[in-house]
């Protein structure tokens, strides 16, 4: 059963899932549907137009899509939208912003973690099992791989990739591509320290495909040459797996930019 604090504004053309519990001074706004399940405690305001799944848990005062913060939006301006798939957990104070364009979504996928005071801009794409640890700032246009995991006040440069299974170390900015796999640290420029053994234990790959992806990283990042030049003798080889495969592809992909952020060449 739907339980609704008598604190709590609700639009009238909103639609709530069964189950859905909605806590005291909260505000869900036009246009929203809420799945089954979810939970908004306290003060939370869901703004116009956002699709939430089931059984998300939103803590203590989150602004879920406010109007992005681009200097050109005025009052009147058209905006897109934002989805966010099911079990999420968002905790206090995160705020996340739908798409700047009328036709496009900012989409956040299923089983994300996603702690205090997170920031996650216009046009994003969240994959799903990540973590975004305390004030992690993520900028507009990025894509958050699957079970990639960022800790506490890290930073991501707008239209940047983070591929899957990256761990992206506390305090690091993030201003070009960082292909999967990775464990990455530091800032202007971040490094490229290792392979992220708990990603891949997470990710349940098993001893033969960890190792193929070690031994790729060692050809990779710890031999004479440019990374794209290590890149293309990499693709070379016979019989490469998935995953080095993404490795390869992601090289590839963000040398197409100058500054190394595949997705700007679509901006």
């Amino acid at each position: 059963m739907t339980q609704i604090h008598p604190s709590a504004v609700i639009d009238k053309s909103a639609q709530l899932g069964d189950d859905v519990i909605v806590g005291p001074n909260c505000v869900v706004d036009g246009g929203v549907s809420i799945g089954s399940g979810t939970i908004l405690e306290a003060n939370v305001v869901i703004n116009k137009n956002v699709k939430i799944g089931r059984d998300n848990h939103f803590f203590p005062n989150c602004v879920i899509g406010g109007k992005p913060q681009v200097m050109r939006l005025t009052r009147d301006s058209e905006i897109g939208g934002l989805v966010i798939g099911d079990r999420n957990t968002i905790h206090e104070q995160v705020t996340i912003h739908p798409s700047m364009h009328p036709d496009s979504l900012t989409e956040i996928g299923n089983d994300n973690f996603f702690m205090v005071n997170v920031h996650i801009g216009h046009d994003c794409t969240v994959e799903d099992n990540t973590v975004l640890s305390n004030l992690v700032q993520i900028g507009g246009h990025c894509k958050i791989e699957t079970g990639v995991w960022f800790s506490g006040l890290a930073a991501s440069h707008q239209f940047v990739t983070i591929g899957k299974w990256c761990f992206v170390a506390g305090l690091a900015g993030i201003t070009r591509d960082v292909p999967p796999f990775l464990t990455v640290s530091g800032h202007y420029p971040p490094k490229v320290r290792n392979v992220n053994k708990r990603g891949l234990d997470r990710a349940g790959l098993s001893e033969q495909q960890q190792e193929r992806i070690f031994n790729a990283y060692k050809k990779l990042y710890r031999q004479e040459g440019t990374l794209l030049l290590n890149a293309k003798a990499l693709a070379t080889e016979y019989g490469l797996d998935e995953n080095v495969q993404a490795m390869i592809d992601s090289i590839s992909k963000s040398s197409e930019h100058k500054f190394g952020r595949y997705l700007e060449k679509f901006r």
